[in-house]
């Protein structure tokens, strides 16, 4: 059998060093040549079995192969090791241009919930907000929704306790600010509400309201048609067919609903208008004499009016989107496509 030469084992580890792609294979290259039991070891221990005379010149031929591999698998591993790091800090080159950090921009239903606002203090209303956590005097007895009233049962509400609810409208804050000023009054009040809904393509058991409010004297149904006409128009920012329907609400007397045709089909009919054309944005109407009382004021003096809105549907009307998850998802995807909207 012939005997492998130091000049052999030397070219065939060589070979598996230059080979190795990971610092794991190089470990397993050293520890098969120059392990305990590796084969340039096992050779060099051997030597001392030859004969005196041949001792030196193996011994020499197999240190050789012993260092020349080990400054084979330092070299190796030295280029394994940056390769790992990836680029060296000496790669960085200051005269290219720097990399702009993602900023931050308000989602697109608090630019509408903005955009209303705005809206509505060009029109001479201030702004107002209550407590998120009402009683049932607040959110219902004072706005001529009695104990067991059947519109308490549509609201459907989170009860905190026998006298504590999360309100189920904005309306309250009408309530609060009506006891705390003499008319006239004039605002508006945006914020969070909450009710027991399917979260689904048109629901959500947390949304936005923004509801509005003027009393004075000789406050009429006219003066709340021509406010709305010009807020449809500003928010919309084009000519919108809108009609007001008679509906009901125990608060207002008389109460109206108010459509406008729908943005999506232009009036033609679609899924999102249920093929009417229209579009249902808000509920108004004139104060409920009972309102005005409950707070002190005297309705034979001042009447008023008051809506209220859904930022979120506007939202889904304005942007043509199809479903109101999209708005609560945070997905960002979706919320980029709207960074230069208001």
């Amino acid at each position: 059998m012939a005997t492998i030469t130091p000049r052999e084992t030397l070219d065939r580890a060589l070979r598996e060093v230059a080979g190795a792609a990971s610092l794991d294979r190089l470990e397993e290259v050293r520890l098969r040549y120059l392990g305990r039991k590796g084969e340039v070891t096992a050779s060099l221990r051997g030597v001392s079995t030859l004969a005196p005379e041949e001792r030196p010149r193996v011994g020499q031929a197999w240190n050789e192969v012993r260092h020349g591999l080990t400054e084979a698998l330092e070299a190796r591993r030295s280029e394994l090791e940056r390769e790992d790091a990836g680029p060296r800090d000496d790669a960085f080159d200051p005269t290219l241009p720097g990399r702009r950090p993602a900023w931050g921009v308000p989602h697109v239903l608090m630019r509408t919930l903005e955009r209303m606002v705005e809206i509505f203090r060009e029109l001479g209303f201030d702004v107002a907000d209550g407590p998120e956590v009402e009683t049932p005097r607040y959110n219902f007895e004072a706005l001529n929704i009695p104990e067991g009233h059947p519109t308490r049962d549509e609201h459907d509400s989170f009860f905190l306790g026998p006298e504590l609810l999360l309100r189920t409208q904005m309306s309250p804050v009408q309530i609060h600010v009506m006891e705390a000023m003499p008319p006239p009054v004039r605002v508006v009040s945006p914020g969070r509400v909450y009710r027991r809904d399917n979260f689904d393509a048109s629901h959500s058991p947390f949304f936005f309201q923004m509801e509005g409010l003027e009393v004075g004297e000789d406050v009429t149904l006219g003066d709340l048609k021509g406010v709305l006409h010009t807020f449809v128009r500003r928010f919309f920012e084009e000519e919108l067919d809108i009609r007001f329907r008679g509906s009901y609400f125990p608060f207002t007397e008389p109460s109206l609903e108010l459509d406008i045709s729908c943005t999506v089909c232009g009036g033609r009919g679609c899924p999102v208008c249920k093929r009417t054309g229209w579009v249902e944005i808000l509920g108004c109407g004139m104060v409920h004499p009972n309102v005005l009382r409950g707070v002190g004021y005297d309705p034979d003096k001042v009447s008023g009016y008051a809506f209220g809105a859904g930022p979120d549907r506007l939202t889904l009307l304005r942007h043509r989107i199809p479903d109101i998850r999209h708005l609560y998802e945070n997905d960002v995807r979706f919320l980029r496509q709207f960074q230069g909207s208001s």
